[in-house]
């Protein structure tokens, strides 16, 4: 029988980081959505409701960092560095009403109410149900306020910034195609003192990648591969999420997973049909990829010594009440980012929950970011900090304080989607979209930055006939920065065939180990097939 107050029983720790809600969006109405919370625009009060929620928007909501600066600081806050203003969470509606920075449109009057309204936990009931099972963060902030890309790359890294020439330079929004230039000039958005894949390479310790590649083929290519020394071309350290619940059956030896969503239509900017719950998605996408993953780790081997965190990597604009706090920067010597950010601000508080049959059960209060995450594996693998924000971030073990693994049986999770459906008007202005030049700055270019990078490691890769003991990538060449901006059709071609040329290295993979296993007294580092 395994005792929570050790904590070091953990012999696996999975991560599965979604998109874009508040806290108060996925969770306020555990409590009783507070109605006494609003904010005002144009005349009008808008209070927080659970009353006919969009599962998924209009419109999407705005959440560069100038969105986050005013619905933090209220309409038409500003910035001057160190000074972040003091959040007053009053600008969600406003800002809502008319920010055009995700380039979706504005939304009508009578929809601007539904940024502060919360979903019901009928239309989320399975992070609802592992909720009310396990531990539930109520003090999860992202790491900084602002986008999807530079958050992500604090679960990574516990930082944004990136080797710019000689120096390194912060993210502190979505990334252009100037700062992309940068990354591909060293092969990967490359860290000051390295990720968590690499100082989890540096100790021996062995980890893996999953992402959702069952839906939007686009939507499939994994954020993460935007870093050096992470590469789609690898078929043993990024798998599909396919193969999940049969690689944790048996002979699992990764002490670290992440697991990416499929992100959905990226290329018609609308990302609906994926699994990472993004604003303009319906959020059953997500919920099926949860109680997938989460099914899979309990009926393993390895329920007794895991840890699933579920978490989102930033709110997508949607209202929270916690103002979030100050915070520690992550380098000093860090270059400020485009909005000369020096990064010592909370971003707005996002939803998390906890699950192990070792977890304390409750609301946990204790504050978080997501550099909570590498704090907590190198606490508890034992090894240095990657920068001053992790190295000062809360990590998780004090969770695991009493009762007995045994004694907690796992729930079943019901799975399925129900994907929204498309109209006729969507899909003529999907069509028109796809003849556009792509934008210069944002989510595209990120992904694209993604695809083209796994492209030149792909071609750079020798071509699997046999299994070696170790598959050694080719280091990449630098690729030039196309001129002019490839149209959206065109990106969205290019992401089907680069991941088509994926799943052919992968099956090249899958066959030369089966010949390996196949040979008399053959044996694999990866029994998997």
């Amino acid at each position: 029988m395994i005792h929570t107050g050790d904590y070091s029983a953990i012999q696996h720790v999975f991560v599965l980081m979604l998109e874009n809600h508040s806290y108060d969006n996925m969770f306020a109405a555990l409590g009783g959505a507070p109605a006494a919370n609003s904010n005002s625009y144009n005349g009008q009060t808008y209070t927080v409701s659970d009353t006919s929620t969009p599962t998924g928007m209009p419109t999407d909501p705005g959440h560069e960092f100038a969105d986050v600066l005013e619905q933090l600081g209220g309409e038409g806050a500003t910035y001057t560095a160190p000074n972040y203003p003091k959040p007053q969470m009053s600008g969600f509606a406003a800002n809502y009403a008319y920010s055009t920075s995700e380039k979706t449109g504005t939304p009508t009057a009578d929809e601007i109410g539904d940024i502060m309204k919360c979903l019901a936990p009928a239309q989320v009931p399975v992070i609802t149900q592992l909720a009310n099972h396990y531990a539930l963060c109520t003090n999860w902030f992202s790491s900084l306020p602002g986008p999807t890309w530079p958050n992500r790359f604090y679960v990574h890294g516990a930082s944004s910034a990136y080797q710019d020439g000689g120096g390194y330079t912060s993210l502190d929004s979505s990334p252009s195609n100037l700062q992309i230039a940068q990354w591909e000039t060293v092969s990967g958005f490359t860290y000051r003192n390295g990720s968590i894949f690499d100082a989890l390479d540096a100790n021996g310790i062995p980890w893996r990648i999953y992402h959702d590649d069952t839906l939007d083929v686009g939507g499939s290519i994994p954020q993460v591969t935007a870093l050096k020394g992470i590469s789609l071309a690898q078929p043993l350290a990024v798998k599909s999420i396919t193969a999940f619940a049969s690689d944790v059956a048996s002979g699992y030896p990764y002490r670290y997973t992440f697991i990416e969503p499929n992100y959905g239509d990226i290329a018609g900017n609308t990302y609906k049909g994926g699994s990472s719950q993004h604003p303009e998605d319906d959020v059953s996408g997500g919920e099926n990829l949860i109680a997938r993953t989460f099914n899979a780790i309990a009926s393993s081997p390895l329920w007794p010594y895991s840890m699933l965190v579920i978490t989102y990597d930033e709110h997508g604009g949607f209202y929270d009440s916690v103002a979030p706090g100050r915070t520690v920067e992550p380098n000093t010597q860090d270059s400020p980012g485009d909005n000369g950010f020096v990064f010592n601000q909370l971003g707005v508080r996002v939803p998390a929950v906890i699950v192990s049959p070792m977890v304390k059960f409750g609301v946990d209060p204790t504050p978080y970011d997501h550099s909570s995450v590498p704090a907590t594996l190198e606490r508890l693998l034992g090894f240095g900090a990657l920068t001053a924000r992790d190295a000062a971030a809360n990590d998780f073990m004090h969770l695991f304080d009493g009762g007995d693994a045994e004694a907690r049986p796992a729930p079943t999770l019901a799975t399925g989607r129900t994907p929204l459906p498309v109209s006729p008007s969507a899909v003529a202005k999907r069509a028109a979209l796809m003849k556009t030049p792509i934008q210069e700055k944002g989510n595209l270019p990120g992904f694209l930055h993604c695809a083209r990078k796994t492209d030149i490691e792909l071609s750079a890769a020798a071509p699997i006939t046999t299994i070696a003991p170790e598959e050694l990538i080719t280091p990449l060449p630098a690729p030039s920065v196309s001129a002019p901006m490839p149209s959206y059709g065109e990106v969205d071609s290019y992401f089907r065939n680069v991941m088509a040329r994926v799943q052919q290295r992968r099956a090249g993979h899958e066959a030369a180990l089966r010949m390996r296993l196949a040979t008399p007294g053959a044996k694999s580092r990866d029994a998997e097939v």
